[in-house]
């Protein structure tokens, strides 16, 4: 039997470089900690909120956004407040502006300077 050396950072003294991950979508959320634990449909949360299914089928697959009238259905149906709906949706939004526009902005806006 051949061992083979690792070359893990337990081993190497070398932290490994985590992975960036995108921002999270609160539609992840929704169906990661609501629908599956639930065995829940799209479908089935769709006709409990009240609105039409493409569009909960859009929030959950990232496409779509979480609006205020959302989050407060959502609120409602999952005893939650709106502002934690709203929240993660600007979350989301800061993180992904942050990952689109921060190194243009870092290149072309300079901090203001008192004179």
């Amino acid at each position: 039997m051949t061992l083979v050396p690792l070359k893990s950072a337990t081993t190497t003294g070398r932290a490994r470089k985590p992975k960036k991950t995108g921002p999270v979508h609160p539609g992840e959320i929704l169906r990661e900690e609501v629908l599956k634990p639930r065995h829940m449909s799209v479908n089935k949360l769709a006709l409990s909120l009240g609105l039409p299914a493409t569009s909960v089928r859009r929030i959950v697959n990232g496409r779509r956004a979480i609006t205020p009238d959302t989050a407060l259905r959502l609120a409602r149906f999952l005893r939650t407040t709106p502002e934690y709906w709203t929240g993660l949706q600007a979350q989301y939004d800061m993180d992904a502006a942050k990952d689109r526009f921060s190194a243009d902005i870092k290149r072309s806006v300079s901090p203001y300077k008192a004179a």
